[in-house]
């Protein structure tokens, strides 16, 4: 189900959740796999693996006299056991192996318990299932389909004992010893403008040296699919030193390589905010300091700086009904000032309020139409037939696409001009699209020969912060049944509505994370949007609109003919 702008429709979903995302599809695995708990830009003293928090699985060793296919079992399950660079799992290694074997390479996370099948008299195959991976610098990979792969294991003879000689890289855990032994942390980059900080999540061991773990992916930079979109505010070369990162009395001090006292002074500022906010999720930390090769350098308080993170938004929905457009309660309307009236004279199908409440991106049967406060009339941007909702982002860029052709995403500036955006989405139909509240990244929901599929991908701009490009799209859950719509629901988290023989169905995802299948609402769902501080709105086909919260869908008492975005 394609949504146009010829049909009454709203947008987006909720905000406020913790973490997802995912690739374009989980690709078959020829190794085990585990996170890095070292980071690639460290050039400090060993890390130390102290439990943090959490479970300390303590697994056991070898048993004498165990055969190969009890040898491979206890092995696979020694990967819960990290302590002392997982020690445990490493007695089950040959002696010429176990220094070789490298488990923080990567994560497989499986689905359920693995077979073992003999190939010759020294080698295993263990086939499992895999729902997802964390490759070495954290990312997460949730795969959209199941996909099964096979990992082969050698054995050889050791005093009398059987040992694995050769093992894939990498650990293998089941769901329940990932989430006990791993955490998620975002970590924060800046949008090229410096008004918004933009998550990038991480995985990583639940030790005492995650502080350390996650500066130092801080200083090696933001993912593959997001570089281009974000900056990060320390000079190049910027690494952390031999004191790494030390909590005292919950402030982190993090030491620095000499190359951070190029930064100027508001670089440093900027670059205490990023470290405050990526050391945010370590419970033991509640302010941070900096050092360069153990002596203090001097950062001022931001004065007024500081960047906004997952910022938020009238908590009452923004509505178009009989009694105009604005934020509604279940007695009474306020009307959005400067805009509302426009908006309303276009009798919209769609439509996203900037941040700002002065502008907006309209959709209605004639096309995608730009709306700005003062005396200027609407303007019409896009006279393509068969348009989806439209949106706007951060620099006034009225962004409109095809349902017929994933790629044909236009940006639209202030004053008319196009910007043709450069794409690399798979064919199929566009069914919704929208921009992120920090500008720098958009999602896309797209139904496909084989089903729905959602893709978030950043926003590369030119020196004038215009849109040429997107990078590459990377793949997250949607919600099962014909495609109806998606949202942003936090700066971390997504959601989709679908259509289904029983009902609606919606999903949140995580970017870089996992995905929840939510309650069904009580009627057929036309639109979802994100509101405040993680609620997410829900429009049904009766014009009602529904709130989630807890698991469930209240009736907020209001109805509309659309349900529109608020930035």
């Amino acid at each position: 189900m394609t949504r146009t702008t010829g049909l009454p429709s709203g947008s987006r979903l909720r905000r406020g959740a913790a973490a997802l995302l995912a690739g374009l599809a989980l690709v078959a695995l020829t190794a085990c796999a585990a996170i890095p708990t070292t980071g690639p830009v460290q050039r400090g003293s060993k890390v130390q693996d102290d439990t943090q928090s959490g479970l300390d699985y303590r697994p056991d060793g070898p048993v004498k006299g165990s055969d190969q296919e009890t040898i491979l079992q206890d092995f696979i399950r020694a990967a819960t056991g990290p302590q002392d660079n997982y020690a445990i799992a490493r007695e089950f290694l040959s002696d010429g192996f176990a220094q070789k074997w490298n488990p923080r390479q990567s994560v497989t996370i499986r689905q359920s318990g693995g077979g073992i099948t003999r190939t010759t008299e020294r080698r295993l195959s263990y086939t499992l299932t895999a729902s997802a991976t964390v490759d070495a610098a954290g990312e997460y990979t949730q795969a959209v389909r199941p996909t099964s792969s096979t990992l082969t294991f050698q054995f050889t003879k050791q005093s009398g004992q059987w040992r694995i000689s050769y093992a894939p890289d990498g650990i293998i855990l089941n769901p329940a010893n990932f989430e006990s032994v791993f955490q998620a942390h975002a970590l924060y980059f800046y949008d090229p403008t410096y008004k918004y900080l933009v998550p990038d999540e991480r995985w990583f061991l639940a030790r005492s040296s995650t502080s350390t773990r996650i500066a130092s992916a801080l200083l090696a930079g933001p993912s593959d699919w997001l570089k281009g979109a974000v900056v990060s505010a320390f000079p190049e070369g910027t690494q952390l030193s031999l004191n790494a990162v030390t909590v005292d009395n919950g402030s982190a001090q993090v030491d620095l390589t000499s190359d951070a006292l190029k930064a100027s002074t508001l670089e440093k500022v900027r670059m205490r905010e990023q470290l405050t906010s990526s050391l945010s999720t370590v419970a033991s930390i509640s302010s941070v300091s900096i050092t360069v090769e153990g002596t203090g350098l001097s950062v001022p308080d931001s004065s007024g700086t500081s960047a906004e993170r997952d910022p938020d938004v009238d908590p009452r929905p923004l509505v178009y009904g009989d009694r105009g457009v604005g934020n509604a309660t279940a007695s009474s309307l306020s009307a959005l000032p400067s805009i509302g009236d426009k908006i309303a004279a276009l009798a919209p199908t769609s439509f996203e309020v900037s941040t700002s409440g002065s502008e907006a991106a309209v959709g209605n049967r004639d096309g995608v139409f730009g709306v700005r406060s003062g005396s200027a009339a609407p303007l019409r941007l896009d006279a393509r037939t068969g348009l989806v909702a439209p949106s706007i982002d951060d620099q006034g860029f009225v962004w409109s696409g095809q349902a017929s052709d994933p790629r044909s995403i236009t940006a639209f500036g202030a004053g008319g001009d196009t910007h043709t955006v450069a794409s690399t989405l798979p064919p199929g139909q566009l069914v919704s699209f929208e921009v992120s509240r920090d500008s720098a990244r958009a999602l896309a929901l797209i139904e496909t020969d084989s089903g729905a599929a959602l893709y978030v991908m950043a926003i590369i701009r030119d020196a004038q912060k215009a849109p040429t490009s997107f990078g590459t799209p990377i793949r997250v859950q949607a919600a099962t049944g014909d495609p109806v719509d998606a949202t942003w629901a936090s700066d971390l988290e997504v959601a989709t509505l679908g259509e289904t023989s029983t009902g609606s169905s919606v999903t949140t995802s995580t970017i870089g994370g996992q995905s929840e299948t939510l309650s069904r609402p009580s009627g057929d769902g036309t639109d979802i949007v994100g509101g405040s501080a993680g609620a997410l709105l829900l429009r049904v086909s009766d014009g009602r609109v529904l709130s989630e919260s807890g698991g469930g869908w209240d009736d907020t008492g209001v109805t509309a003919k659309v349900l529109g975005t608020q930035r």
